[in-house]
């Protein structure tokens, strides 16, 4: 195995800053789509199952992803929350192609971030078994960032339901 792909564990063992940000964004998504979630229960029966499809595993994969960058990493118990974690990103970006609430049969440019991670989900687990923890680790990051924070984030603007269901008079929802 090459060195440049291995890093030392002290490197990899513990959170650097980018990993605390990218678990807290992750917290506050989580929290803001239970509330939302919450919030919109008078209306649950009004929703397509396909949303409740496309809403669960990226609940899961929100709540998933802090415990994967702020703990110990390598061990069986990583590898396990790793897999539901890949296993609810597929189907949290695979789901979000039913989803064309907005504009009924058309895709939306969000939809292009399921894509990419749908595209990278395989790159991070090969990396992962081949050692090649830097490409794992910035592939995961690029995933967290496009396919949870900036897609999740945009669940919460532009009438989107959550937004509707949060409805904080902030003139985003």
């Amino acid at each position: 195995m090459d060195k440049q792909h291995k890093l030392p564990p002290a490197a990899y063992q513990g959170p650097d800053r980018l990993d605390r940000v990218l678990g807290v964004l992750t917290l506050v998504l989580l929290a803001g789509g239970l509330l939302a979630v919450a919030r919109g229960m008078p209306q649950w029966a009004m929703v397509r199952w396909t949303v409740w499809l496309h809403l669960a595993p990226a609940l899961l994969a929100l709540a998933l992803t802090p415990a994967l960058l702020w703990r110990r990493r390598g061990d069986a118990r990583h590898r396990l929350l790793g897999k539901i974690w890949v296993a609810t990103m597929a189907l949290t970006a695979g789901s979000s192609l039913l989803v064309q609430e907005i504009r009924p049969g058309h895709y939306s440019p969000i939809h292009l971030l399921s894509i990419f991670t749908l595209a990278n989900l395989p790159v991070v687990v090969i990396s992962a078994r081949r050692g090649n923890l830097v490409r794992h680790r910035q592939t995961l990051r690029g995933i967290i960032i496009g396919g949870l924070v900036i897609a999740g984030g945009f669940t919460f603007a532009f009438h989107r339901l959550l937004a509707q269901w949060l409805d904080l008079g902030l003139g985003i929802g």
